[in-house]
């Protein structure tokens, strides 16, 4: 006999055609099967395979669209929702969409995802039996990896992250690579469900991979520049900073290292577009040039 519960895919016969939908039943329970919810027409007798949900009025119902999420079997599924006190909406292929409670989402907000993201979830039921979905854990991989190739040391790569913390972040790559981002490899702590693009700078021996989310030293060379200009000419071609400032003070006002920092000086004062006097780097006027 079918296990009536939410979450679960069953066969149930059909018991009556309504006007609406059909009446299913697997001979002790009666469930609703609107029309909206099956792409065939069916007569008394036929056995129909289903999913079953709640409906907005919290009763189970059938739907003959099985999602692609489903219990011990994990899949994508994007985030359509955000509600602050309860969690995060998924859509798993169901015609309701299915919550991740906040008690499976990182304790920072800074790290929840956002609509659009996609979190790699399975199916579980609450004590009131209501169906939620759950993301996945580094458990649920354990001795699944695949095993990244040496070749992959200094490349770029892409991925989306399922474990996000102060500490670091972990990706899953396009290739199904374990990717550890450390917290010093990126300029902000990435979202839980983010698609990230980064490159590899490490290949460790179990065949996972570092992986730092900082552009390269020229590229951001050239647009850690480009910022320190748009500073400048936002504040008069003129700011209270120079090699000699103190890290904090520059990692405060422009979220880069002072080393950093110092590159970019080095490529404006090359480029001689500034010069510094007095502790601050100044704008140099054209005029002052020829």
């Amino acid at each position: 006999m079918s296990t009536i519960q939410v979450g679960n895919i069953v066969q149930l016969t059909v018991k009556k055609v309504l006007k609406d939908g059909y009446l299913l039943t697997n001979q002790s329970t009666d469930i609703y099967l609107d029309c909206n919810q099956s792409d065939d027409i069916y007569t008394v007798g036929d056995l129909v395979e289903v999913f079953l949900y709640h409906n907005d009025k919290d009763q189970i119902n059938a739907t003959t669209k099985l999602p692609h999420v489903r219990f011990s079997v994990f899949d994508w599924a994007e985030v359509v929702g955000v509600n602050q006190k309860l969690g995060v909406f998924v859509n798993i292929g169901a015609p309701n969409e299915i919550l991740v409670s906040v008690d499976d989402l990182p304790k920072y907000r800074s790290a929840w995802p956002i609509a659009g993201d996609q979190l790699y979830v399975t199916l579980k039921r609450d004590k009131r039996n209501r169906l939620l979905a759950e993301p996945v854990k580094e458990a649920d991989f354990e001795g699944n990896w695949d095993q990244a190739p040496d070749s992959l040391f200094n490349q770029d790569i892409k991925g989306r992250v399922f474990r996000s913390g102060k500490e670091g972040a972990v990706l899953i790559s396009e290739q199904g690579y374990r990717g550890f981002i450390h917290h010093s490899e990126r300029k902000r702590e990435p979202r839980v469900g983010e698609w990230v693009e980064g490159r590899v700078i490490k290949v460790k021996q179990d065949g996972s991979l570092n992986v730092s989310l900082l552009p390269r030293k020229l590229e951001a060379q050239a647009h850690d520049a480009d910022m320190i200009m748009t500073y400048l000419k936002e504040h008069g071609g003129e700011m209270p900073f120079d090699n000699q400032t103190d890290p904090d003070k520059i990692r405060h006002t422009f979220q880069i290292s002072k080393a950093a920092f110092k590159r970019a000086i080095g490529k404006l004062y090359k480029d001689q577009l500034i010069r510094q006097e007095d502790g601050k780097t100044i704008l140099i006027d054209k005029h002052e040039k020829g």
